[in-house]
């Protein structure tokens, strides 16, 4: 017997049980209606997506083509619509995430209006998200299992016992749309205790994986601009550890930490780490102020200030800002003492933000940190930031050059343009794209590649395409050709947008709850019956 058939039995002997008072429920409704929301809880979402991922970080420790992906989403009906079409397209959503992105949350909701990924929106918009976005999810189970139920009503009715069977497997089979979301959290939103509090409330949300960052809370800037500003590992460690006590606190022990470093483009700190001895954190971290050695005090103005480093009187280089300047080129070295720091102190993946997307560049900075901490692994930005276009092109030309190939035929500042789209160099860039993520997987220890900001991109892409076709000549075949026609062909579940925001369920519930006085909406004067 299926489970699907077990479970409405089951319910069948709660029914009986309460006699007469209960003879209007249906027991096989009731089940229904509990496979529809499996989750109960964000807390269970947690639980259970940590478990997903702490599975396939193990299955990518043993087979480092078993990367996972993910696809930034600003709004619940975004995420849901892209894991309808990953089932709908690979039959699977196993190793496909989300992500949320703080810039997102930043530039679309905020209630100031569109701010800049500095911080400065209402830090409750990211545990809002998280759980609207598992909303929607939980609402694409119930609308197609409630197809398989329908399906399943009318199998019965033409006595079709192959398809009753085949559709009951079905049931039985689901595979839910809710999957991971790693969740940024910016730098905290303030000290250790501001970031325990928010990092709570992500988790109750949903949220199993945490991405935080080591730049200064109250200094924030997007990992793509200039401006960024450290903070000593004491610091970012204490936080590290606020977000691991609120995994604990509320009983997910394999909650996940994404330790991010912004080193590589950070040239400055707000403050000079604290030092005890001789080669610990602290001391390590000064090692890298720019400045100038001194030898007594007379080398020393007012409002200086003098740190001992390597045995020596440092008097690092201050800003009108009142910030410490890191001396020129160091910022490979911070980004490896980062990462082993962090995986050392609690995290379990880390990030390292780059200014171009290079295999080479990634795998020599993992190779100095898997020296010290082997399985160590990386989650990585294919940032819409980067040009990708003319990164791989300058990338290939620069490969060509120095295997003395003629590069003659291009110029390198002038990759982007449409006239090399058909060259062989072109076509290579293109290849190498394709296979960035798989390449960077296998040389460079990325176990999860995401694109932080898609889905803005894409609508307002496609926003432009049909404003310039709907308000131009074309009128109404703007829409119909280029939307509608296209939804229909390629089976884009919300073409009937009736059923997508819940119509049919609501029917059924209509018919559970009132029997045949209920009033459906579904009848054969719906529109939606012409799809």
């Amino acid at each position: 017997m299926s489970a699907y058939l077990q479970k409405v039995q089951q319910l069948e002997q709660s029914v009986k049980a309460n006699g007469n008072a209960w003879n209007a429920i249906s027991a096989e409704y009731a089940t229904r209606m509990q496979l529809q929301n499996r989750f109960n809880s964000g807390l269970d979402i947690a639980q259970y997506t940590a478990d997903i991922m702490r599975r396939d970080m193990a299955e990518y420790d043993a087979d480092s083509a078993s990367y996972t992906q993910s696809l930034g989403c600003w709004h619940g009906f975004i995420g849901q619509q892209k894991l309808i079409a990953i089932k709908k397209h690979f039959g699977s959503t196993k190793k496909r995430y989300l992500y949320l992105s703080g810039w997102m949350i930043a530039a679309l909701r905020s209630e100031f209006g569109p701010q800049p990924d500095q911080s400065m929106h209402e830090k409750t918009a990211v545990p809002a998200l998280i759980e609207e976005l598992y909303t929607f999810l939980k609402q694409a189970d119930a609308r197609e299992l409630g197809g398989l139920f329908r399906e399943l009503d009318a199998a019965r009715a033409a006595d079709q016992q192959s398809k009753v069977t085949e559709i009951l497997a079905k049931i039985d089979n689901f595979e839910t749309h809710v999957v991971p979301i790693i969740a940024d959290i910016d730098a905290g939103f303030g000290n250790a205790e501001a970031t325990y509090l928010l990092a709570k409330k992500m988790i109750e949300a949903g949220a199993c994986a945490i991405q935080i960052e080591n730049q200064v809370s109250d200094e924030k800037q997007c990992g793509h601009q200039d401006g960024k500003v450290t903070v000593p590992h004491a610091d970012f460690l204490a936080k590290i550890n606020a977000v691991r006590y609120a995994f604990l606190e509320l009983g997910i022990e394999n909650g996940i930490i994404v330790a991010r470093t912004d080193s590589l483009g950070a040239g400055l700190t707000k403050q000079i780490a604290v030092t005890n001895e001789p080669g610990d954190l602290g001391d390590l971290y000064n090692s890298f102020l720019d400045g100038d050695y001194i030898q007594s005090a007379d080398d020393i103005q007012n409002g200086d200030v003098v740190v001992k480093a390597n045995g020596k009187l440092l008097k690092p280089k201050r800003l009108p800002s009142g910030l410490f300047q890191f001396k020129a080129g160091s910022g490979v070295d911070r980004v490896v003492l980062d990462c082993i720091t962090s995986l050392q102190h609690g995290a379990d993946l880390l990030w390292i933000e780059t200014e171009k997307p290079h295999v080479g560049q990634i795998a020599e900075m993992v190779d100095r940190i898997r020296a010290v901490v082997p399985n160590a692994k990386l989650v990585y930005n294919n940032s819409p930031s980067f040009n990708w276009t003319l990164n791989f092109r300058q990338q290939v030309f620069d490969a060509w050059a120095a295997e003395g190939k003629d590069v003659s035929a291009y110029d390198r500042a002038k990759l982007m343009s449409v006239d090399y789209d058909s060259t062989a160099l072109a076509l290579e860039a293109d290849e190498r794209i394709r296979t960035f993520q798989a390449d960077g997987s296998k040389r460079a220890g990325i176990f999860h590649h995401l694109i932080t900001l898609p889905t803005y991109h894409t609508a307002a892409l496609s926003t432009d395409n049909l404003a310039k076709e709907y308000f131009g000549e074309a009128g109404m075949l703007g829409y119909v050709k280029g939307v509608q026609r296209q939804e229909i062909r390629q089976g884009i579940a919300c073409v009937k947008h009736q059923n997508m925001s819940g119509s049919d369920i609501g029917d059924d519930h209509k018919e559970y709850f009132a029997g045949e006085a209920a009033l459906k909406a579904a009848g054969k004067d719906n529109t939606m019956n012409q799809f």
